[in-house]
């Protein structure tokens, strides 16, 4: 943040006459501010850090030099002076303790020179300092409870963190970027119930929250999925300015033997479970048919040899991790792209409004969010026919087109020597139940399953990825709660990918989680030879796993009920025969199943995106249908508050339409074309 003045100067007076009147004191602070702002806008930084310091030399006993000092740190930190800026900072702070941009500022400075610790003290200092604080407070104050909640979680202290984060929940709820962080926070220290609202927030005020991905983790409700998704793009992307951003006309492309652009663009190109699953089938595109730009948004520093790969891969690579959204999207339409592939969708690092801009005629949600986007820009989502039946498409806004299974994988992955099961942590002698998903999809009704699995199994062990001690003990603390002995519970610690992998096979049978079920998780374990029990739900998170099976050649494993979960895994400890059976099956499928037929995904994608630009040369784009998706959401709120852990189509459907009827009897709704499909029902 730069303190500027509301004054303009069209010119940059002669450096020399202006740092005279600065020693002579001629220079006001209006003045200094806009010839220096002039300065750093013509790209002469180190004139404008040098006018700083001279007339903060000479005029020390100015009311206002704090917010001089202010902006030469500003200066400083653009040049890359960080060293100088902290000492700007800190005379500021000298001068003016209480001026809650710096304290911000100079946090950020010591973080990003990894003094975290010092950074937290910096921050905590001025909370401190303004336990009573005042309306103009309020900002800052709420900013670095967010900062500290920040660093603290991505050092990995979590409790501290999500006590920051409640203090900044507290002083302003209506603001959601810390009850954002927060819900996920607790969701990954399995802490339940993970929503506890108190005298000065409420329950409806956590869910408002909520971000899309943690909403996932926590209902099977793909309507208010939707309509968080729908809220949750307003509020991130707003309403862009595109009066000044030039699009390219639709080329028309059908027929005329050229070949198709599609840019994939995401910040998981590397080593990550997208980056691992995009692989092989960027390697297979066939290049006669379509050229392949890939637009990178994530860490530069990466350059692993997934993301070496990616980039032998594709016809262009292009980072565009340093370019803001308005020049992305300016790049994207230089390279004249035809399809333009999500591969974020609302997950880490995401550029959303990269695609606001509409920087390609076609825009498709595909293989890194699990649900709808709820956006005006996004027209298709690329699924499969598990995922979303036709008779599921009034969840999603895109126009839904399908593969045969939507989790790529990457056959050429490398897999260790697989261990022992002494050298895993694991009795040679126990039935292994295991469950290798991140413990933010483990929640209180999912592991009571659990609990009834091993009570009834009593030569079983619980094999779980494992959290940090705190939770781990958490856990085993819950187990015993349940009557389950504590040690029952193992927890595996990380591992490279090739050595996870290869230690995967030695549990036997793997416990899907509900309602947010394994994605490429459960890809690994049916590739290992692990037989996975999973419970299909309504929404896309829930049906994922049960796509992977099905696609593997076992969807008899796939169970309707709680009840049938919990039958059908105790039934596998008590019959090792019926299990041995579906592990051979899943030998012999191996290279045969769809799940492992790379190449006629890579083909069939570029089918759809043919069929997607002649649509486009047809004006027969698809329009994302976001009607009524405001009353949905009012509606997903009380419906989710109830806590319901699973329920059927027909009678979830029939709880909303009863809340439309009533919503309608106060304001006739319009027709949406999902469930208020007849305004006079």
């Amino acid at each position: 943040m730069l303190i500027n003045n509301a004054f303009a100067s069209d010119r940059v007076s002669p450096l020399a006459s202006v740092l005279e009147r600065a020693r002579t004191q001629q220079l006001s602070l209006a003045e200094l501010f806009q010839i220096a702002e002039s300065l750093n806008a013509a790209g002469q930084r180190p004139q404008a850090a040098e006018l700083y310091k001279t007339w903060i030399a000479f005029n020390d006993a100015n009311a206002l030099l704090h917010l001089a000092y202010f902006n030469y740190s500003v200066t400083l930190r653009q040049m890359g002076d960080v060293a100088g800026s902290i000492h700007a900072l800190r005379a500021c702070l000298k001068i003016e303790p209480r001026f809650g941009q710096a304290h911000v500022n100079l946090g950020r400075a010591l973080e990003d020179c990894g003094l975290t610790g010092q950074a937290v003290q910096q921050w905590r200092s001025f909370i401190e300092a303004t336990a009573e604080i005042t309306p103009g407070q309020v900002s800052h104050r709420l900013m670095m409870l967010q900062h500290i909640g920040r660093v603290l979680e991505s050092s990995g202290q979590m409790e501290e963190a999500e006590t920051a984060l409640w203090q900044a929940i507290e002083l302003r709820p209506d603001k959601t970027e810390a009850g954002q962080h927060w819900t996920s926070l607790r969701q990954r220290q399995c802490k339940w119930p993970v929503l506890v609202a108190s005298d000065h927030v409420s329950t409806r005020q956590l869910l408002d929250a909520m971000s899309p991905l943690t909403l996932g983790c926590y209902a099977d409700d793909p309507l208010f999925q939707l309509a968080k998704a729908y809220r949750y793009n307003k509020s991130l992307v707003g309403r862009p300015d595109l009066s000044g951003f030039q699009r390219k006309p639709l080329r028309q492309k059908s027929g005329t033997g050229q070949r198709l652009r599609v840019g994939y663009l995401s910040s998981d190109l590397r080593e990550h479970a997208v980056g691992f699953a995009l692989s092989e089938v960027l390697e297979l595109h066939d290049k006669s048919s379509v050229e392949i730009f890939a637009y990178y948004c994530g860490d530069p520093r990466s350059n692993d040899a997934t993301q070496e790969r990616i980039k032998s891969a594709v016809d262009c690579w292009r980072d565009i991790a340093a370019v803001d959204d308005l020049e992305a999207a300016a790049q994207i339409v230089a390279d004249e792209i035809d399809i333009l592939v999500d591969v974020n969708g609302y997950t880490k690092h995401a550029r959303t409004k990269i695609f606001a801009y509409r920087p390609a005629p076609v825009i498709v949600n595909f293989c890194g969010y699990p649900g709808s986007m709820g956006s005006p820009f996004h027209q298709y989502m690329i699924a499969d026919g598990h995922i979303v039946p036709p008779e599921n498409e009034i969840y999603y806004s895109e126009k839904v087109l399908r593969i045969a299974c939507n989790q790529p994988i990457d056959r050429k992955r490398l897999i260790a020597a697989p261990p022992s099961r002494t050298q895993a942590g694991l009795p040679e002698d126990a039935f292994v139940y295991a469950c290798f998903n991140g413990m933010q999809k483990i929640n209180a009704s999912c592991f009571a399953r659990w609990m009834a699995i091993l009570s009834e199994t009593p030569g079983s062990v619980l094999w779980l990825l494992g959290g940090d001690a705190d939770v781990n003990q958490r856990l085993r603390q819950a187990a015993a709660q349940s009557g389950v002995a504590a040690e029952r519970l193992i927890f595996a610690p990380k591992a490279d990918n090739p050595n996870h992998l290869a230690r995967i096979g030695l549990a036997d049978l793997f416990l899907d989680t509900f309602p947010y079920g394994a994605h490429s998780t459960a890809a690994d374990a049916v590739t290992m030879g692990l037989p996975i029990v999973t419970m299909t739900g309504k929404s896309f998170a829930a049906r994922f796993c049960g796509s992977i099976i099905s696609a593997a050649g076992v969807p008899e494993l796939i169970c309707s009920t709680p009840d049938d979960y919990v039958r059908r895994a105790i039934a596998f400890e008590r019959d090792r025969k019926s299990l041995a059976s579906v592990r051979e099956s899943l030998q012999r499928q191996r290279e045969t199943c769809a799940l492992r037929d790379i190449p006629a995904l890579a083909r069939r994608l570029e089918q759809l995106f043919w069929q997607m630009q002649g649509e486009a040369e047809r004006g027969e784009t698809p329009v994302p249908d976001l009607h009524n998706l405001d009353v949905y959401y009012e509606i997903g709120t009380e419906i989710v508050s109830a806590n319901v852990d699973f329920e059927d189509d027909r009678a979830y459907r029939r709880r909303y339409l009863e809340k439309l009827a009533k919503w309608n009897e106060y304001a006739p709704l319009a027709r949406d074309g999902r469930l208020w499909t007849d305004p006079t029902a």
